[in-house]
């Protein structure tokens, strides 16, 4: 919730909009292999099922960025901002149906498995181009598959799947070919699911250098305006080689896509209600519950809505450096979740919005399938019993825990000061309990860098998930000393790794399931994270200028595939400019949508 670390599966903004593309039959369900040939049937270009024929194309839309980040570059930072912008600008062998998630075309327009589902074929569609002119090739593809792996470059949790191939080979100037050293699941997708940068752009350029310039691009939008700290700009792109086929009619309609930069969410949700800007995901429960009663809103100028689809729910929680001292030791790290109020802060705080976690893969439950994981509640008494048993004893003199006497003192590494309110309740409980806890504040560049080297005891950390999951970058023993990965915490268990290797060739995505499931329960078990709460929907608020499809956002994305599937509505944006002049009222729109139910009408 404050924190945002992608895992960027399946649910770019670019391979949203670029799904579509359908043969006429399911020739290559996920988990079915066909032969190492060329595909018979002829690719039928349709358009995307969730856009809009309505659609128009123009305008600006401005959203919140976030503070400003240290790179655009998804391969050096790891998060969401960077997943999302890279994703316009470059696009990857293969993509996704927005519906039924198979694989389909995106700069590959054949492809071919190896019956022993280790060789993966590509052949680039021949009519894609980089914004230069020039072809995409085989080349480009090798280069940057070279660039990720290279040790120097800081491409931590990229190079795992990358990892699993020797080098491909280019069989032409159109055909590259990926070997994998042993079977897995995921390798089609990794194979096919990176992004594509031009060699000739970009290879005698240091790549931990590589920041904020994109000069070559083959993606739908290119950077326009930056303004360091304040602003950054999206421009479409007139010239994308698929342009004018029909999967991309009615999607990345926006001509400009402005992302604004602000130090604390707050002050962003002031420009907001001035206007400044057009889109707002609502993550605070104050916001949502107590500032949405002005007159925009009563008037409908302003939109709240409640989207109900089926994104994949992450998880959130205070991550414990496990690798030093005080949370190398589990009966800390347990003691430490038994001093968060959860319920006081989500009933006071968060107005009852959410619910409580008790897994690390919350939707792979249901009420035919529950969890096992004890719900932890506050327990003041069993903390202090733990700590004993860790050897941490109350001096007397000042109040503290002590051992070896060393002061129980450590720093919450930050960047959000709406998470202090949060924090200050949890400072108190820790206090009571004999713990000091200093707020070590700073900015999102200064906090990325000290994640990179686990230069932390503790943060505020908040995953996203994907439709298919995937264990092994956060939770794999190997992955701990990574620099730059995604096991933030230092996370190690033996059977958990063996559990991981079991994965990697299933194919049957419930079996997987049962497997993450007992994963969960292990990792529960060992208290890596002290975790907090979530919602299963997402909270809009958004000016009422905009034509959109009926589901509001895309089968499993979240507020960014507004970006791709909304437009600028002209008449709605003239009647908004009248009823602020006039002040006067705007028709409703419903309060909460959902996705089926709009999508089945």
């Amino acid at each position: 919730m404050k924190i945002a670390v992608k895992q960027f599966i399946f649910i770019s903004g670019f391979m949203m909009i670029l799904a579509g593309l359908s043969w006429g039959t399911d020739v290559f369900p996920n988990d079915a292999w066909p032969k190492e040939t060329w595909p018979q049937k002829t690719w039928k270009d349709l358009p995307d099922p969730i856009a809009d024929k309505n659609a128009r194309i123009g305008g600006d839309i401005s959203v919140f960025g976030g503070q400003y980040p240290k790179s655009l570059n998804y391969y050096l930072d790891n998060n969401s901002l960077s997943a999302e912008i890279f994703g316009a600008l470059f696009e990857p062998l293969l993509t996704m149906n927005p519906l039924t998630m198979e694989y389909e075309p995106g700069l590959a327009d054949k492809w071919s498995i190896s019956d022993d589902k280790k060789t993966f074929t590509f052949h680039i569609n021949e009519k894609a181009r980089w914004s230069d002119g020039t072809p995409v090739t085989a080349e480009d593809v090798k280069w940057t598959y070279d660039v990720i792996l290279d040790p120097k470059n800081m491409t931590g949790p990229h190079k795992i799947s990358m990892e699993r191939f020797t080098p491909p080979e280019i069989a032409d100037k159109y055909t590259i070919r990926f070997t994998a050293k042993e079977i897995h699941w995921k390798n089609l997708l990794a194979a096919s699911g990176f992004q594509i940068l031009c060699k000739s752009a970009y290879h005698k350029i240091d790549f931990n250098t590589i920041n904020f310039e994109f000069p070559i691009v083959s993606g739908p939008y290119k950077l326009g305006r930056i303004e360091e700290g304040v602003l950054l700009k999206l421009n479409r792109r007139a010239d994308w080689w698929h342009i004018d086929a029909e999967s991309s009619k009615n999607k990345g309609n926006f001509e400009t896509i402005t992302y604004k930069f602000f130090a604390e969410r707050t002050n962003a949700f002031e420009a907001f209600k001035k206007g400044i800007i057009d889109l707002f995901p609502v993550y605070t429960s104050r916001i949502w519950i107590n500032e949405t009663s002005g007159d925009v809103f009563i008037k409908n100028h302003v939109i709240k809505q409640k989207i109900q689809n089926h994104k994949p729910i992450g998880f959130q929680g205070f991550a414990m450096n496990m690798r030093k001292p005080p949370f190398d030791d589990i009966l800390v790290r347990k003691a430490m979740a038994c001093l968060l109020d959860r319920n006081k802060m989500n009933q006071t705080l968060m107005y009852s919005q959410y619910f409580l976690h008790r897994s690390y893969f919350e939707d792979l439950y249901s009420t035919a399938n529950p969890c096992p994981n004890p719900l932890i509640d506050l327990d003041k008494k069993k903390a202090r019993s733990l700590l004993k048993q860790a050897g941490w004893v109350v001096n007397p003199a000042t109040g503290f825990l002590e051992k070896n006497g060393k002061k129980f003192s450590f720093k919450f590494l930050t960047r959000d000061a709406s998470s202090e309110k949060f924090l200050s309740i949890y400072a108190e409980d820790l206090i009571d309990a004999g713990i000091e806890m200093i707020i070590d504040k700073k900015d999102w560049a200064s906090w990325a860098r000290d994640m990179e080297e686990f230069n932390y005891q503790m943060t505020w950390a908040a995953w996203s998930s994907g439709v298919f999951k995937d264990p092994e970058s956060m939770w794999l023993s190997e992955e701990a000393d990574r620099k730059s990965g995604n096991n933030i915490t230092g996370f190690k268990n033996k059977v958990v790794d063996q559990l991981i290797k079991e994965q990697k060739t299933i194919f049957d995505i419930q079996k997987r399931n049962d497997i993450y499931r007992k994963i969960d329960q292990l990792i529960y078990q060992e208290y890596p994270y002290v975790l907090l709460w979530n919602i299963d929907y997402t909270r809009l608020l958004y000016w009422n200028k905009f034509g959109m499809p009926a589901t509001v956002l895309s089968k499993h994305g979240d507020e960014s595939s507004a970006l791709w599937y909304w437009w600028i509505d002209e008449d709605s944006a003239a009647e908004l400019d009248d009823a602020i002049q006039m002040k006067t009222p705007l028709p409703p729109q419903p309060p909460s949508i959902r996705f089926d139910e709009e999508f089945e009408k």
